[in-house]
């Protein structure tokens, strides 16, 4: 059965696991398989559905796919439905389709909007810091695209912790609070939810915004996939993609390796004791997950019910984690 928790200092619930569509969901991805995927993750009590306007690929897709099922499925439950879409990296030709501008990020949430067939979102994010628009006239759009209609809440993604702050002071300032605290983070991947004063999840935390983990599973590193070799079709393999060759060390195998045994010891699979890790932190409103089949989703789902650890499991973990070489 789903659990939810409550979004920073806000009266949202979201489910502890939400379901991401950054990949699978695109124009080159099977149709059915993406609709079986998202109408399995609803019944299952997944109501938090998170995209951005360059998912796909192609660029866009995953929204427009998105759309048509919730029109021609879940038309009816919108209400009981927790959309979010960002903008910030690339996504059309000219100099206005990439980055943080105002202009960028209300020609894309328009576009976000058509695509899907919605009268608004319930989070719209500035999915990046580009390093060059100001803060000021980022988290402005935000404002005004909230008080427009087109979104309920704003969010931030991926920004670092010093401009995290300045984010969250704007927004603040203008009656328009951040929900959402988007970033990576798993088991090899700790540095956002480090138990430091300035991680991002402590400087989320103190500004009452709920914190949202990506890539809990560092790219399928935190699975049994890289135990025997890369895979020919993995995103290791590929020659795009954010999982590079290099980051498939021997340390990292050997790590998943000896936390697949605690894994097992638990009663869990590996992946389902990574998601469980994030969520040991009750600081931590919810993880997305990506999946590329019902049983994958079917599979991750099971992490709930085993979510608490003992100080002798973190500790082992903890020594695992430590050992050079595992951190990305």
């Amino acid at each position: 059965m789903m659990k939810y928790q409550y979004c920073g200092h806000s009266g949202i619930r979201l489910p502890m696991l939400s379901l991401g569509l950054w990949h699978n969901f695109g124009s080159v991805d099977p149709y059915d398989t993406a609709r079986d995927m998202i109408l399995r993750a609803f019944d299952a009590g997944i109501c938090h559905f998170d995209l951005a306007n360059n998912y796909g690929p192609e660029p866009g897709s995953a929204e427009t796919n998105f759309g048509r099922i919730v029109r021609e499925q879940l038309a009816g439950h919108r209400d009981e439905i927790f959309i979010s879409t960002k903008a910030g990296h690339a996504m059309w030709p000219g100099v206005y389709g990439d980055g943080s501008s105002r202009k960028s990020l209300m020609a894309s949430c328009d576009q976000s909007l058509k695509r899907m067939g919605l009268e608004y979102v319930d989070v719209f994010y500035s999915h990046r810091y580009d390093g060059i628009t100001p803060i000021e006239e980022t988290m402005q759009a935000l404002v005004d695209i909230v008080r427009s209609g087109k979104a309920l809440y704003a969010g931030i993604s991926k920004y670092p912790a010093d401009l995290q702050q300045r984010c969250y002071d704007y927004l603040r300032s203008h009656d328009v609070p951040c929900l959402l605290s988007q970033y990576p983070a798993n088991m090899f991947k700790r540095a956002s939810i480090a138990p430091t004063p300035d991680s991002n999840l402590a400087v989320a935390a103190r500004n009452g915004s709920g914190f949202i983990c990506f890539s809990p599973l560092a790219q399928g590193l935190l699975t049994p996939k890289y135990q025997k070799g890369i895979p020919q079709h993995s995103r290791a393999a590929r020659s795009t993609g954010f999982l590079r060759l290099d980051q498939v060390t021997e340390e990292r195998i050997e790590a998943a390796r000896q936390l697949m045994g605690i894994a097992e010891e638990r009663g869990q699979t590996l992946p389902q004791m990574a998601l469980a890790w994030l969520l040991n932190d009750a600081r931590v409103t919810s993880v997305i997950i990506g999946t590329s089949s019902v049983e994958q989703l079917d599979d991750n789902l099971q992490a709930l019910r085993n979510p608490a650890f003992c100080e002798e499991e973190l500790r082992r973990i903890d020594r695992i984690l430590g050992k050079e070489g595992i951190a990305m």
